[in-house]
C-alpha cells in the first residue's frame, strides 16, 4: 500500500501570495486590499499585479502579505467570499 504524498507544509509568519478572481469595476482592487489589511499589520500589504480578464469582465488581483497562521488565512478568505463580488480566492 502506497503512501498519498502530504502536502508541504507552511512555516509561520511568512511572506504568502494570494490571488483574487472578481468581477471587474473601478473599485475592485481597492475592495480587494482595504480587506486583505484588515487581517495583516500596517503596511504589510504588497500589491503585485492586477490584470483584466480578455473580454474585461473580471479582474485578477496578485498581493503578498504576512501570513501569521491559517486562522488568518481562512478569515481572509471568508471576507473576500462575502464581498459577493469575489469569485476565487488562490
Amino acid at each position: 500500500m502506497a503512501d498519498t504524498p502530504q502536502a508541504p507544509k507552511i512555516e509561520f509568519p511568512c511572506r504568502y501570495p494570494i490571488k483574487v478572481i472578481g468581477v471587474a469595476g473601478d473599485d475592485f482592487t481597492d475592495l480587494v486590499i482595504n480587506i486583505v489589511e484588515q487581517h495583516t499589520p500596517a503596511g504589510d500589504v504588497e500589491l503585485v499585479d492586477v490584470r483584466d480578464s480578455k473580454n474585461g469582465r473580471f479582474v485578477s488581483v496578485r498581493i503578498r502579505l504576512t501570513a501569521t497562521g491559517e486562522e488568518q488565512l481562512q478569515a481572509l478568505h471568508l471576507d473576500l467570499k462575502a464581498t459577493g463580488r469575489v469569485h476565487m480566492v488562490l
